[in-house]
């Protein structure tokens, strides 16, 4: 069957499953999954996966190869280029040697196709995502739900709005969003904060429009682009990004993104009034939430801990490998803590410990972890049928097909354009940002089997795949219904909020991301 047809059979399941039938999306993404890999002839498999072999044994030859040149080097006490050696490297790779290479990947692929059967072959790739992203998602989960239920989530956009001041409100919320973004999700971040805004508006009686727009353009950047939320998590892992560089590379160009979203919001507030509509009963509340002391919260280096800890083991790591040439490891120690597991499971510890020490309540503590455990399943669930939907995909032969269409010139920069449209696509028919950045990874990591020729670092590959999940959201998204009824905003409000300034915030983030990647590819 035609590879394009397969693509095109596999999103209509996925789209329809979702909006038609109102199926989870677990159960949609593993139909599709069942679908594509049960309707892909072996060929086809042979040709995706030969492909893929070929392109890890080349990246490994030329590895091993820059290696050992660079550590000749070395011993003769020589200055080198490490870029330029990779290319020496390259370029001296004989034709004999290449086709010894892809005879190897082709007898390997081969195999495969014999061996596994639709079942095996989508059972393991639900599996293998579930090795590279089970756990990290779990601590995720719990460090988001103990920082709600401790306090410090509060305390953080309370600490920003004293920092700032009440009149550089909506920065304070738009950076604390930002930050709280990284291990909480938006529709839980958005949930906690929103009481929080109107109680400023109370004090303030202006700008509503403003405090609203500012919490998303914060909070909505990360949940895309920084892990370990799950969207940029899995992209991060499909395409072999470094977690660390994925963390970094996302806050900049998100942190970028959210500013224009607050610029937007700024412009919005001259031209649209929001009245706040609560109740007498909801009004007393928030008066009493004005009122409430800090010294009631955990103080703000605490609160920020659970956070800042797996950010700096792992982003600090990865700077740290970057000094050092391919002949050099680093001490194990710092392997072990700057690994992206230990790493989150560390600061989950610490985030659990501040629950208990704040509620003085076992029992409490554990309620709080079981339902953050409850949360997290569900997302795994959803995450590991993208895994298995995904590389069903890249196992239907579209990567060497489209391939073919180009003819000799592979896809490069214009790959980022692309991942970005395929992205914003899914994500404005069936809603979820995840969901899209899930399917959008499969269909585009097809297309590029040896990411290291690409002549910009993946990174830029996964950014673009995140900011395209930002565009068109609109009342199939589940996060619109809970900005409009928690705001108190009517759906027309919340288009004319919502849906313009994320469409701006993920164009800017392209724009930022093609320019970056000319100028700085880091590779």
């Amino acid at each position: 069957m035609n590879p394009l047809l397969l693509l095109a059979l596999g999103l209509a399941i996925v789209l329809g499953g979702i909006l038609w039938l109102r199926l989870h999306p677990f159960l949609s993404l593993i139909l599709g999954a069942f679908a594509v890999g049960g309707l892909t002839s072996i060929d086809n498999i042979e040709k995706s996966m030969a492909a893929k072999y070929h392109g890890d044994s080349f990246r490994s030859t030329i590895n091993e190869r820059v290696k050992e040149r660079i550590g000749e080097l070395i011993e003769k006490r020589e200055t080198f280029d490490e870029q330029a050696i990779r290319k020496q490297v390259k370029q001296e790779l004989t034709s004999t040697e290449k086709d010894k290479l892809i005879n190897a990947a082709q007898a390997k692929a081969e195999k495969y196709a014999d061996d596994n059967t639709t079942l095996s072959r989508i059972t393991a790739a639900f599996g293998s995502t579930c090795g590279k992203i089970g756990i990290l998602i779990a601590m995720a989960c719990v460090i988001g739900r103990c920082l709600l239920a401790s306090g410090a989530a509060e305390r953080i956009v309370r600490g920003a709005l004293s920092l700032v001041g009440e009149r550089n409100a909506a920065v304070a919320f738009c950076g604390s969003a930002f930050v709280l973004g990284i291990p909480v999700f938006f529709d839980s971040l958005f949930l906690l904060a929103i009481p929080l805004v109107k109680a400023t508006w109370l004090k303030v009686r202006k700008n509503y429009v403003l405090f609203v727009a500012a919490l998303m353009a914060g909070g909505t950047m990360t949940h895309s682009l920084v892990p370990p939320t799950p969207g940029p998590l899995f992209v991060a892992e499909e395409l072999g990004v470094n977690l660390g560089t994925m963390i970094l590379v996302g806050m900049i160009i998100g942190s970028c993104c959210s500013a224009v979203g607050l610029l937007y919001a700024r412009w919005l507030n001259n031209r649209m009034e929001v009245p706040l509509r609560e109740t007498p009963e909801a009004m007393k509340k928030l008066e009493e939430l004005a009122r409430r002391d800090i010294n009631e919260l955990p103080s703000l280096g605490i609160s920020l801990l659970p956070i800042l800890l797996p950010v700096a083991l792992i982003s600090g790591m990865t700077i740290y490998q970057s000094s050092l040439d391919p002949t050099q490891v680093a001490h194990p120690i710092l392997i072990l803590l700057g690994d992206k597991t230990v790493a989150l499971s560390l600061a989950a510890a610490v985030a659990m410990l501040l629950a208990a020490v704040r509620l003085k309540d076992r029992k409490a503590v554990a309620n709080h972890v079981q339902e953050s455990m409850l949360e997290g399943g569900l997302i795994i669930l959803i995450c590991c049928a993208g895994g298995a939907f995904g590389a069903m995909l890249q196992q239907s032969g579209i990567g060497p097909f489209i391939s073919e269409m180009t003819g000799d010139e592979p896809l490069d920069f214009a790959l980022l354009p692309l991942a970005f449209v395929v992205t914003a696509v899914i994500r404005g028919a069936q809603g979820s940002a995840t969901v899209a950045m899930f399917t959008a990874v499969g269909i585009v990591a097809s297309l590029v089997p040896d990411l290291d020729g690409l002549s910009y670092h993946p990174v830029y590959l996964a950014v673009a795949i995140g900011c395209g999940s930002k565009p068109f959201p609109w009342m199939n998204d589940s996060g619109f219904w809970v900005i409009s009824k928690m705001s108190g905003m009517t759906e027309k409000e919340t288009l004319k909020t919502l849906t313009p300034m994320a469409t701006l915030m993920g164009l800017t983030g392209i724009i930022i991301t093609m320019i970056a990647a000319r100028i700085i590819p880091l590779n």
